[in-house]
């Protein structure tokens, strides 16, 4: 395991230095959701969330997002994939960060799942087919116009799609031809991306789609996908005039195994130095085309965003 840094004010401090000047040229580097305990001492100082000399969870969880804003440009919002926000929490969220903070937010599964997975969590909707998948409409009224009035924040809309089986969806066609009339449909005022976790689908006419909509293909590194630095090299693999990069897992390694591995995520365990490079090279990419990139880190991919953020820049 490697050790965190021993002086916390300084690990802060240095990245959130190489952070704000990498924004400066349109890079944008933040984790995947940011209430983790384990960053407490590395980027949460603890006293600011002490309830009576005690450390209060309902307070860190209200109120560490500011900061994290003093040390990250931009952060994913997870939590969108499994709801649609209400005004009141969208309201909420917003007010708990500076306004300079921009937001990546996964649009809720409703949209993107074509057949629920087979969860108690889903209840009596699981195994089905789901009515709403890919529609526009429902996308527009239930989030995208929620959003609106913070859409100067809102840096991407992510749309993930999980791995779809044969009977779910027959061919890369079946999909192109639902995704196209989609993405034709949305809104305008936002920047939309696609993550797809079936690696056939990685083809000429996927990126030519996207391409079409000015759409990002979202570079992931997950468990069943190609190598971030596998991705970059396919033709067409940078459709749109902005990129985006989630790195959540190592190939091959599940995300339940990475939970079990790594939590509560205070340290570098695992480094992934092909990932590292693969986003070191995109953000060479970006700059040189000065085209904005939106980054995130997940804990899952090392053991420790933060850490792994700050390995990738230093060596830049």
């Amino acid at each position: 395991m490697l050790p965190l840094f021993q002086d916390e004010g300084s690990f802060k401090a240095v990245l959130a230095a190489k952070l704000e000047e990498l924004a400066r040229a349109g890079i944008f580097l933040g984790t995947s959701s940011w209430k983790y305990e384990g960053w407490v001492g590395q980027i949460y100082t603890e006293s600011r969330y002490l309830t009576r000399g005690r450390f209060s969870q309902k307070k860190f969880e209200s109120e560490c997002l500011a900061e994290y804003a003093e040390v990250f440009p931009t952060v994913c919002g997870d939590f969108s994939f499994y709801q649609f926000p209400s005004p009141t929490y969208w309201s909420r969220l917003f007010a708990s960060a500076p306004a300079t903070l921009r937001f990546a937010f996964k649009a809720p599964e409703d949209i993107t799942v074509k057949v629920f997975p087979t969860h108690a969590r889903y209840g009596a909707r699981a195994g089905k087919e789901n009515p709403s998948f890919l529609d526009a409409g429902l996308f527009t009224s239930a989030f995208a116009e929620l959003l609106r009035p913070y859409a100067a924040q809102v840096c991407v809309v992510i749309f993930e799609f999980g791995t779809f089986s044969k009977q779910a969806m027959p061919s890369l066609d079946h999909f192109l031809t639902r995704l196209d009339a989609f993405l034709a449909a949305l809104p305008p005022g936002f920047r939309y991306a696609v993550e797809i976790r079936n690696p056939e689908f990685l083809a000429p006419d996927y990126f030519a789609c996207l391409r079409d909509h000015n759409v990002a293909h979202t570079f992931n590194a997950w468990t069943r996908m190609p190598e971030i630095g596998a991705q970059i090299r396919l033709p067409g693999a940078f459709p749109s005039n902005f990129t985006v990069v989630r790195a959540l897992l190592r190939q091959g390694r599940s995300y339940e195994r990475a939970v079990d591995t790594f939590a509560p995520y205070r340290e570098i365990q695992d480094p992934n130095p092909s990932t590292r490079e693969a986003i070191r090279e995109i953000i060479r990419h970006a700059k040189q085309r000065r085209q904005e990139a939106y980054i995130y880190v997940n804990n899952r991919l090392e053991g420790n965003a933060p850490g792994t953020i700050h390995a990738i820049v230093e060596e830049l």
